[in-house]
């Protein structure tokens, strides 16, 4: 067990800290260790937008450079699980910058038991972004992202969501499609609606690789959408990897009541692949 006031100091993350813990920020399950792990370096830092002053996370290789990713977190926001998902990227060889999507509202954290945080309690921070905000925010995250020296400029970027990140990543790539290579998503929500920008019409506007991986329960609720979004992407000849998980929504983040450690690190290793494939 780990003293979460400890912890929660920007900088003090280390391996040890990210045993299984209970504290006011949830259950925080440990990810499995990154076979030949690279030595990483974090930082808390501020990125400047058109709205205010966004806190982020960023996490890369402690030496050389690496392709650029930028995580877009679930309704729960930027929190220990996050910070965990992000710096084992990093050991997997990327620069990884880790986004609170509520900055104009309130500083990380933003919700007070992370992933097991009633859902009213961060509902309305949500519903406060816009798909406007969503396009803004991504151009200046991937322009901080290429003037951090850690990032390899040569490269491809690439982007991933979870839950509401998953629009927002999609977004992303529209803003700066010469620049995103690869866009993963995890039990997205709203990717297919019948809105003009509902996501899957957006794919049209990027030349990404894609990796969307759909909850049962949200494929349940919507059994057409995964027909949808792969008609889009074989529209406009995009690579594209459309699955549904055996896992609720949510299974993907290690704090949550229906995280699934086996379909998590299935859809993790194939995040890997992707970014192999696509980032170069």
């Amino acid at each position: 067990m780990c003293d979460l006031n400890d912890q929660d100091v920007p900088g003090k993350y280390t391996r040890r800290d990210f045993g299984v813990w209970v504290a006011s920020a949830g259950l925080l399950t440990a990810l499995p260790l990154v076979a030949n792990a690279a030595a990483v370096i974090e930082r808390e830092v501020s990125i400047p937008t058109p709205d205010g002053t966004s806190d982020a996370y960023f996490v890369a290789p402690a030496s050389g450079t690496a392709p650029g990713v930028l995580v877009w977190p679930d309704v729960f926001g930027l929190r220990p699980a996050f910070r965990q998902m992000g710096r084992r990227l990093a050991e997997s060889g990327y620069s990884v910058l880790v986004v609170n999507p509520f900055y104009r509202q309130k500083k990380a954290p933003t919700a007070p038991q992370g992933g097991q945080t009633p859902i009213a309690e961060v509902l309305p921070l949500m519903q406060a972004l816009s798909p406007a905000m969503h396009l803004s925010d991504g151009k200046a995250f991937v322009a901080w992202l290429d003037a951090q020296p850690e990032v390899d400029q040569t490269r491809k970027l690439g982007t991933t969501g979870y839950c509401m990140g998953g629009p927002i990543a999609v977004r992303t790539a529209t803003v700066a499609p010469q620049r995103v290579g690869a866009v993963a998503t995890f039990h997205g929500s709203a990717m297919v609606t019948t809105a003009p920008d509902s996501p899957h019409r957006l794919v049209a506007q990027t030349q990404a690789h894609y990796l969307i991986a759909i909850a049962e329960n949200d494929d349940a609720k919507d059994p057409q959408a995964k027909a949808s979004l792969r008609a889009a992407f074989d529209s406009v000849k995009l690579s594209a990897e459309v699955e549904v998980y055996p896992a609720a929504h949510g299974w993907c983040p290690p704090d949550t009541r229906v995280y699934d450690a086996a379909q998590a690190e299935l859809a993790w290793t194939r995040m890997l692949a992707t970014f192999r494939t696509a980032l170069i």
